[in-house]
């Protein structure tokens, strides 16, 4: 779905678990650039090559990824993606997330009581093959490496400007994106759409609740007319900042 000149979000879907499950990765792209957000779940390869014929932009145009932060539905499909490419990718992420994606250190949500609970919750006709291969994945999350470190308040000079903010909490890393030109805030797991609302960051999802709602108070300096969640998808219109200022003083 286009969003404006140069910015996509992209709708990508799979059974998780027994249920379907529709992410929102962001595509951008210029004459020089074509920059994909995040990259879903692993085996999702074939989906994003599909959604970026969607838009228009041809696969071996895609020449960067910026990987918000570590969590398996945001890597995912990253290793297979560099390795599909006709040309060379450059991965950023921010430095705090770099082991993790690197798969130097575990994934910190992936615990052996994480991985348990996931396993017990599949539905009971998931053949014993299936929960064997879920059970590796997650034991075996895939790694790529980090090419580019990126950090709080920096401007990329791609794509009329894209600006790094910072946004800790589901994660110690985990960034969120402004795009100067649209007016844009990539929000990633940052805030959600939840029946079509606005929604702070989850607490079941978020590693600190209170450090993720505090980084909301980053997001109010920008004009932001659209704000494209990974969980939920797109929200506008015009009290989004207003909105925002809601949601970061919210206690818990």
């Amino acid at each position: 779905m286009k969003i404006a000149a140069g910015i996509a979000m992209l709708e990508i879907s799979a059974v998780v678990m027994g249920k379907l499950d529709t992410i929102y990765p962001t595509l951008l792209w210029d004459h020089q650039s074509a920059i994909l957000v995040d990259t879903g779940y692993p085996g999702q390869l074939p989906k994003f090559r599909e959604a970026l014929e969607q838009e228009d932009v041809s696969w071996d145009r895609l020449n960067h990824i910026i990987i918000t932060h570590q969590d398996i539905d945001h890597i995912g499909s990253l290793a297979n993606i560099l390795a599909d490419s006709p040309q060379t990718i450059t991965v950023s992420a921010n430095k705090l997330e770099q082991p993790y994606i690197q798969g130097e250190k575990q994934l910190l949500k992936i615990t052996p009581e994480a991985i348990e609970l996931a396993v017990a919750s599949l539905p009971a006709e998931v053949p014993l093959e299936w929960r064997k291969a879920f059970r590796s994945a997650l034991e075996n999350p895939p790694k790529a490496q980090v090419d580019n470190i990126i950090q709080n308040e920096q401007e990329l000079p791609y794509c009329e400007g894209i600006i790094i903010i910072d946004t800790p909490g589901h994660t110690p890393g985990h960034i969120s994106l402004y795009h100067k030109a649209s007016k844009t805030l990539i929000a990633a797991d940052a805030l959600v759409v939840i029946d079509g609302q606005l929604q702070g960051p989850t607490p079941e999802h978020a590693l600190d609740i209170r450090q993720a709602i505090q980084s909301l108070q980053k997001l109010e300096s920008f004009d932001i007319q659209n704000v494209i969640c990974y969980h939920g998808g797109l929200h506008q219109g015009n009290h989004i900042n207003q909105r925002i200022k809601h949601l970061a003083s919210v206690s818990v």
